[in-house]
This record gives structure tokens, sequence and C-alpha cells, in this order.
């Protein structure tokens, strides 16, 4: 005989002392027909950014149409070359200087989105424009419990100067809520840990890292919502979120390591708050499986994450590359240099291959979050050492648009064309965006 359970309500939580955690979606959250759930299914956007331009030799596929050929940079993506497009030719003419100060990075990064032309300043008043994340948070109102989720690697100050004439809020960041408000990063996996899960029991940096010794966890506050809640799921639903909590169990024990070992300790001569890996390959991993466990969750459906602050000066011995990231920007065409920045291209290359990977592998009903993702990753600049905006190397990933292409546009088409075409695929009934002449028509045309 076929137990009738009653349905859940999608934003139940597990509730415990200062703990509130979302839950991935179950069966039990849709007992209508699989396929009006498959309809109702939310559309996600998350954005990757790399730091310092591109080799584009090494990004370009050769020829455009047929069957996408993979060139070395672009290599660790094979295993999703059905699933994603390169896109080539794109550019911000608003990251021109137009008679400001030549600071290449302090005007194409904030551009990156936005579409927007800044003002020079290294001050207070900044302006720029809203970029195309915030857009369709804005859309989406108030669908989940956090608007969006702007993840990096470097703590970044949005004060100072960082770039000849130009405020640090414009290299720091590439999300803007609205003309004069940055939205910042969150490098610390704790205080994204805590942000998700509401973690009230750990709020001055004393009492985090106590509990990082002890190796509590916030499971154990909601240990008796948890064993109601699993008594009322099906068999399919309890393994889901047995699976669910293991995985937050886990990324909450590498959270602790990292606070309990690395708290204080110096690294490259910058103070290494406590919840942030000693390792750069541990921090952005951790940092990627938390953006995913909170896409899971459906506590946020936007997110953006940056490798590395425009103009990053950091260097990747783990590759055999102690040279600073933005000076092999500017290599002056030495070959030893190119080579060099050729590997941290790469290398980025592949933890955006880990971003694809941990989408595809987790279950989103009947489908994966890569599946019902757009996923847009790139850089604000082409080649770097030329500070060239007007051929930016662009990668479109998931299972919203056709992949499998090299869509090669005429060089100096905007960037916003594309940010308009991929607003317009999330259903915002945009029709202009930034300095959009028309949506990108070939994002969708596979």
């Amino acid at each position: 005989m076929r137990i009738l359970r009653a349905p859940i309500a999608r934003r139940t939580l597990l509730r415990g002392a200062g703990t509130a955690i979302a839950l991935p979606f179950l069966e039990a959250m849709a007992p209508a027909a699989r396929a009006a759930d498959r309809a109702a299914r939310p559309k996600r956007l998350q954005v990757f950014y790399s730091p310092n331009g591109m080799m584009m030799d090494g990004f370009r596929p050769a020829g455009s149409g047929g069957a996408l050929v993979l060139p070395d940079t672009l290599a660790p993506l094979a295993p999703f070359r059905d699933r994603v497009t390169v896109v080539t030719g794109l550019g911000h003419p608003q990251a021109a200087a137009m008679g400001d100060r030549p600071a290449g990075h302090g005007r194409s990064c904030p551009a990156f989105l936005t579409g927007v032309h800044v003002r020079q300043t290294e001050g207070s008043d900044i302006h720029c424009g809203v970029s195309m994340d915030q857009v369709y948070a804005a859309h989406l109102g108030e669908a989940t419990p956090l608007p969006s989720l702007e993840l990096g690697i470097d703590q970044a100050s949005l004060l100072g100067s960082c770039d000849i004439g130009y405020s640090c809020a414009y290299t720091n960041g590439i999300s803007w809520r609205n003309a004069t408000v940055p939205l910042p990063v969150t490098a610390n996996p704790r205080d994204v840990f805590e942000r998700l899960f509401g973690d009230g029991d750990a709020l001055d940096p004393a009492s985090r890292l106590a509990q990082a010794r002890r190796q509590t966890s916030i499971l154990d506050f909601v240990r008796e919502d948890t064993a109601r809640l699993s008594g009322t799921l099906g068999q399919d639903d309890r393994h889901k979120l047995d699976e669910y909590l293991e995985a937050t169990r886990e990324i909450e024990k590498r959270i602790q390591r990292a606070a309990a070992g690395g708290a204080g300790d110096a690294a490259a001569g910058i103070e290494r708050p406590a919840g942030i890996p000693d390792s750069f390959d541990q921090h952005v991993r951790l940092m990627i499986d938390l953006q995913v466990l909170a896409m899971q969750a459906d506590i946020t459906r936007v997110g953006t994450f940056m490798i590395g602050r425009e103009l990053s000066n950091r260097t990747y011995p783990e590759i055999g590359v102690p040279d600073s990231h933005h000076m092999l920007s500017h290599h002056g065409n030495s070959p030893e240099k190119m080579a060099k920045l050729a590997r941290i291209n790469r290398h980025h290359m592949e933890y955006f291959a880990y971003y694809l990977k941990r989408m595809a592998e987790t279950k989103d009903g009947e489908a994966s979050l890569l599946d019902r993702t757009l996923v847009l990753r790139g850089s604000a600049f082409g080649d770097s050492n030329e500070h060239d905006h007007m051929d930016l190397p662009v990668v479109v990933a998931g299972g919203l648009v056709p992949g499998g292409r090299h869509v090669a546009v005429e060089k100096g088409t905007t960037m916003s064309n594309l940010l308009l075409a991929a607003l317009n695929v999330l259903d915002v009934p945009a029709t202009a965006f930034g300095d959009s002449t028309a949506p990108l028509g070939a994002l969708t045309h596979g």
C-alpha cells in the first residue's frame, strides 16, 4: 500500500539555537506532476571572474561553427565541451579612457558586468551602474533568503586608491547594486558559512576559534528538528537529506581545520583571518563548494566569484610561477613571461572546470544545478599586455543555452549585448542594458 505523506513547504528550515539550515529540493516539496515541477524549477546565474586578462592565443578556438576544439588554456573544460560556448570578439567600449587617466584596470573591471564608463575618482564619490547579476537578483525579488552571494579569494577593501586615479571599489568587486553601491566580496569561508546558516554562537574571533577547536557542529543544534523531519520523508528524500547534511558538515569541518590550524598565521605577508585555509587551492575549492551549497539549498540563485581581485599580484609557486600575476600580465612579449602567464590562465580554468563539475554532480530535482544555471566566465581584458578591453575571453556554460560552440563575433561588439541576451534567457524582460545595441542572438541560436 502506498503511504500518502503531507507535502512540506519549499522554505522549510531546520532550526536550532542560533541556527537555521535551508533544505535542498525534496520530492516531498513537489506533490504535483513532475512535468509541472520541471516547468517551475528556478533558473540560476553564476559569474566566475579571473583578473589580469588572458593570453588569447591559448584561449581562442580555431575557426567557428562545427565541433568545438578546445585550445590548451580551455583543455580543462573537455568534460563539459557540449555544455560550454566560447565567445570571442566582445568588448567594452565604455572602458576606454575618454579623456581620463590611462589606468585601464580601474575602468575595465567595473565595466565587466555593467557596460558603464565609471567616474574617475579615488574618493567616496564613486559612480558606475547596476550590474547584470543585480538586475536578475532584483527580478527574483524575495524568492530566496539572500538576493545574491558575492564571494572571492582576496580580502579586498572598497576604500583608497588601487589603480592610478581610481578607487579600490572599482577593482575589488564586480557586482553593483546601483551606480553608487558596490557589493564587496566575502573571502573568509567562516563568514560565508555563518551568513548561510546563521551560526549565532560564534560572533567574535575568539569564540569562533574556540568552537573550531571543540569541533562542534551547527548540525548538533538542529538534531531534534532533523529527526522530526526525517520521520516524515520517504526513503529517497531521507537519502537526499542525509547527503546534503553530510556535505554541509564536511564543509564545516574544512573551515574548522583552517580556523584551528591557520588563525593568525601570516601568508605572503598578509595576516590570514581565522577560517581562511593556508593553501590557495583549498581556499578556492572551499569557496566554490560554499557557493554550490548555497544554490543547492536555494538560499540564493545569483552568485559571483572572483578568483582574484583585478590588479592581483598573487604568486603561484605551486605551479612553478613565483612571479607576480599582474607583472606577468605586462609581459612585453617575453616568451618566458608569456609561458608563465599562460600557466596561470590554465590554472584558473581548472578551477572553473571544478566549479562546473560541482554543479553538474549536484542534483536539483530531476536535473542538476548546472542544467538550470547560466554560468558566465570572463575577464576585464583580453590581451592584458596592451590593456585590450575590446576582445574579451568569455565562456558561457550550463544548460540554459546551446553548448559545444565557438561564437566569433565582430571584434568590438559590446559585451552588453551578451549581458542583455543572458538576462532574457533568465526571463528578465529587458530591452536594453548598459551600452547594448541589441541582444546577442548567437547566444541562444545553436
